[in-house]
């Protein structure tokens, strides 16, 4: 017979009382007994009472002492032979340490006002979750296979339907690939210029070091173009060696301004005269805010331009999901080099994205989302201009950033001053191509993404503290 609860030392108190706390007992006691093994007031070895005389002792069902004990026969705690009883463990398994909060080091940001970030705090988790239910419930048994490396059928035909509709863009399913973010396509591209025989790209004059970088490690040299008033000088796409250009055509990074409708015109152009490709990147086409968004470059000429967009900036970045949409004579190069790197997205992942799409939760995102940094956006121009009236703020009819003209020789005492105030914020300098020839302009760049609404207002005071 095993020892009663009382006999073993160990002092219980458990509040009980109706079926409605049985759950609140049952995680009493299994918190208890591991307590009592982890301190050692219960020694390896110890035979517990049966499930009916403890359940006796501690007046409650019999079934919830059973369930607790099983939750840490489970967790390795105890041990449970027939004949032998319920016994603590020899090794019980150390439970997962469970990591302390990280403190803020000093030194570190109080506000993260870098560009480029949405802000995590508003991710929809309440309806992704539905979104994930309802996915999950009707995935068939092959969606958890190795599947086809193109992505999951219901996304693809999801997003070919969603990017026509919000985007301008001529998508057809099948030549929608799926990809682990903006990174993943620009790296499987790169790839597959360099064995069609290509040794440089063209990029633009202001853009993010880690997609020259990326390019350049697939062996592709990087040459910018020109850049004014009108954005992007895509008059600079010639008869060179370079038949492939990387534009953010909506948006220039991180300038701000659309590609002018010439240059628009030009570049596509020139693509097709030079049998040439360009690499569209709509890093947040849906945050348009002061007149009427401008559709994706691919609409013009999906033979000569490569789409790719991401679900970063609408949704989270750590959901890792983005897309392509391919000329249909790169598909066949691209699906190949991307199954042969072995990337992958989680098919759940997918398919609650699809199922966001399709429901119409995105779209509701996506129109609180740009009210929401609509207003962040206006709240900056009004503090500039009660504070900082010398500051002027452009490229700010859409995104998730603005670019504050400084006066010439000011960016690095005033990136140096926003960090005594603890703000992470960005020089335009840091952006600027090396080989750039234009040029070059002092100016910061503000990301009002990245704050949650409570922290926004201190943010701004801190910022207009350290501007001229």
């Amino acid at each position: 017979m095993g020892e009663s609860w009382a006999t073993l030392g160990v002092d219980l108190h458990l509040e009980t009382g109706g079926d409605a706390t049985r759950l609140g007992v049952r995680k009493g006691l299994t918190d208890a007994l591991r307590e009592a093994v982890r301190g050692g007031r219960l020694a390896p070895g110890t035979r517990l009472p049966s499930s009916r005389s403890l359940a006796v002792d501690l007046g409650v069902a019999r079934n919830t002492v059973a369930d607790a004990y099983g939750d840490l026969v489970a967790e390795g705690w105890l041990t449970a032979r027939q004949g032998s009883g319920t016994r603590v463990a020899e090794r019980p398994v150390a439970p997962p340490v469970r990591p302390t909060p990280a403190r803020r080091p000093a030194g570190a940001p109080t506000y993260d006002l870098s560009p480029g970030t949405p802000d995590l705090a508003s991710f929809p988790r309440a309806e992704w979750l539905k979104a994930a239910r309802r996915a999950l419930a009707a995935a068939p048994n092959e969606a958890f296979g190795y599947g086809d490396p193109r992505g999951r059928v219901e996304l693809r035909e999801a997003l070919a339907g969603y990017l026509a509709r919000a985007r301008g863009v001529r998508a057809d399913p099948d030549r929608v690939v799926i990809t682990a973010g903006f990174v993943h396509g620009l790296s499987i591209l790169g790839r597959v210029l360099r064995r069609r025989g290509l040794r440089e790209v063209t990029v633009e004059s202001y853009g993010l070091d880690i997609h020259w970088h990326l390019l350049h490690r697939a062996g592709l040299r990087t040459a910018p173009l020109g850049f004014d008033g009108l954005g992007t000088d895509t008059a600079g796409l010639g008869a060179g060696a370079a038949k492939a250009v990387l534009l953010t055509p909506a948006h220039q990074f991180p300038m701000g301004v659309p590609l002018h409708p010439d240059r628009r015109a030009a570049a596509v152009e020139w693509a097709r005269r030079e049998g040439g490709l360009i690499l569209e990147d709509d890093y947040d086409g849906e945050f348009r805010y002061d007149r009427q968004s401008v559709g994706a470059l691919q609409g013009l000429d999906p033979e000569h331009v490569v789409y790719l967009g991401t679900a970063s900036k609408s949704l989270a970045p750590g959901l890792r999901l983005g897309w392509m949409v391919l000329p249909s004579g790169l598909r066949d190069e691209v699906l190949g080099e991307k199954d042969a790197a072995g990337w992958s997205c989680g098919t759940l992942d997918q398919l609650t994205l699809a199922e966001f799409l399709t429901s119409g939760a995105y779209d509701r995102h996506v129109r609180g989302a740009r009210l929401r940094y609509r207003r962040r956006r206006d709240r900056l121009v009004a503090a500039l201009a009660e504070h900082a009236p010398e500051t002027r703020a452009t490229g700010i009819a859409a995104g998730l950033h603005a670019v504050l003209e400084l006066p010439p020789g000011t960016e690095q005492s005033v990136v140096q001053a926003a960090n005594w105030e603890r703000l992470a914020v960005q020089g335009l300098s840091r952006f600027r191509h090396p080989l750039a020839t234009a040029p070059s302009r002092d100016a910061l760049v503000v990301g009002y993404g990245t704050p949650p609404d409570h922290a926004w207002p201190a943010a701004l005071t801190s910022l207009c503290r350290t501007l001229p």
